[in-house]
C-alpha cells in the first residue's frame, strides 16, 4: 500500500492555520512552534507537488489545491473523531462527548438551562455548544462537526434533502416595553398603537425581524411606516435601550425571562395578535449517533419541550 502523502496531524495544522488566518497564530493555538508549522505545510506540498498558499500577498489565502484538501482534509478530520466517539460508547455507555449547536438566540438564553439539567443527571459526558447563525450551523450539522441543533431560523434548502430537519416547538416573540411607558397601563394594545411607538429593532435580515415582519403584514400592519429609532444586532442592547427608555422591541420571549420575574421589563400583549416563530431539531442521519447524543434527544429535549417552553407558550 502507498504511503499517505499527509498525516492526521499535518492536516489539523493546516485546519488551524485557516481557521487562526495565519501560520504564526496556528502555532499559538497547537503549542508547536512557527517553524514547525511551516515544515509540516512544506511536506505536504512536497509529497503532492502542489502549492498550498498563495504566497505572493500578506494573507494567508489558500490555493485552489489548498482548498480542495483542506475540505477533504476536514471531512477525514469528522470522520476520525466520529469513530473515537463510536469506540468511546462501546466502552461506557454513560460516557462521551456531545457536540451541540443552536442559532443565537437559542443558544444564549434556553440551551445553557437545558445544558444544565443534562450536566447534573449525566456530569461524565462531555459538553460542547457552539452558537452561530442557523445556517452555519446547519452546515456544521452537514459536514459532521456537530452531533444535532436546536435553531429558530429556516434551514438552507440546499441541505434539506441532507439532513433530518423536525419541528420541536414554537417561541413567542414578545413586544417589550419599559415601565414607565403608558401602554404598560393597559391589558392590551390595538394594532393602530404600533404606529404610535418608536422601535429598537435587530437588523432587517435577522430571522427574527422577518417572523415579525410576515406575521404582523398578515393582520395588515404595514411595518414599513414603524418608527425604527435604530438597529442593534444584539438582544442584550436591545433589551438595555427598551429598559432605558429609548423606545420599544420584540424580542423572544425565552431573552426576557429574568427580565419579567425582576419587574423591569413590560411585555405588551396586541389584541388578537400572537407571533411565533417554529424551533426545529437538526440532525445528520448519515452519520453516527452516538449514546450521549440519543439520550440527550430522548430525554432532555422531551423534558424541555413539555415543561420549559411550556412557559413561554402559556
Amino acid at each position: 500500500m502507498k504511503d499517505l502523502p499527509f498525516t492526521l496531524d499535518q492536516l489539523k495544522i493546516l485546519k488551524a492555520i485557516v481557521s487562526e488566518g495565519s501560520f504564526k497564530s496556528a502555532a499559538e493555538t497547537l503549542y508547536i512552534s512557527q517553524p514547525a508549522v511551516s515544515l509540516h505545510i512544506q511536506n505536504i506540498e512536497r509529497q503532492l507537488n502542489v502549492s498550498l498558499f498563495d504566497r505572493g500577498g500578506r494573507q494567508t489565502k489558500l490555493t485552489k489545491a489548498g482548498s480542495v484538501i483542506l475540505s477533504y482534509g476536514s471531512k477525514i478530520l469528522s470522520l476520525c473523531e466520529e469513530t473515537c466517539r463510536a469506540v468511546e460508547d462501546l466502552r461506557n455507555l454513560h460516557a462521551g462527548t456531545l457536540v451541540i449547536g443552536a442559532s443565537q438566540t437559542l443558544g444564549t438564553y434556553l440551551m445553557p438551562r437545558l445544558i444544565g439539567i443534562f450536566r447534573q443527571r449525566y456530569p461524565q459526558v462531555s459538553l460542547q455548544l457552539q452558537v452561530h447563525s442557523t445556517r452555519k450551523i446547519a452546515w456544521s450539522i452537514a459536514n459532521g462537526q456537530i452531533d444535532l441543533a436546536l435553531v429558530g431560523g429556516e434551514v438552507p434548502e440546499e441541505l434539506k434533502s441532507t439532513l433530518e430537519v423536525y419541528s420541536y416547538g414554537e417561541d413567542e416573540l414578545a413586544l417589550i416595553l419599559p415601565k414607565s411607558h403608558p401602554f404598560v397601563k393597559m391589558d392590551t394594545i390595538n394594532k393602530e398603537d404600533l404606529y404610535r411607538l418608536r422601535f429598537i429593532s435587530l437588523d432587517s435580515q435577522s430571522t427574527i425581524r422577518k417572523v415579525i415582519d410576515k406575521t404582523l403584514e398578515k393582520h395588515y400592519i404595514d411595518t414599513s411606516k414603524f418608527k425604527i429609532e435604530m438597529e442593534l444586532n444584539s438582544i442584550e442592547a436591545i433589551k438595555n435601550a427598551v429598559q432605558s427608555g429609548l423606545g420599544a422591541s420584540f424580542v423572544s420571549s425565552s431573552a426576557i425571562a429574568k427580565e419579567l420575574e425582576l419587574g423591569i421589563l413590560h411585555w405588551a400583549k396586541i389584541e388578537n395578535i400572537t407571533i411565533k416563530r417554529n424551533l426545529s431539531i437538526l440532525i445528520n442521519p448519515f452519520r453516527y449517533k452516538s449514546k450521549a447524543t440519543e439520550t440527550f434527544l430522548k430525554e432532555m429535549l422531551a423534558l424541555f419541550n413539555n415543561k420549559i417552553s411550556s412557559r413561554y407558550n402559556k
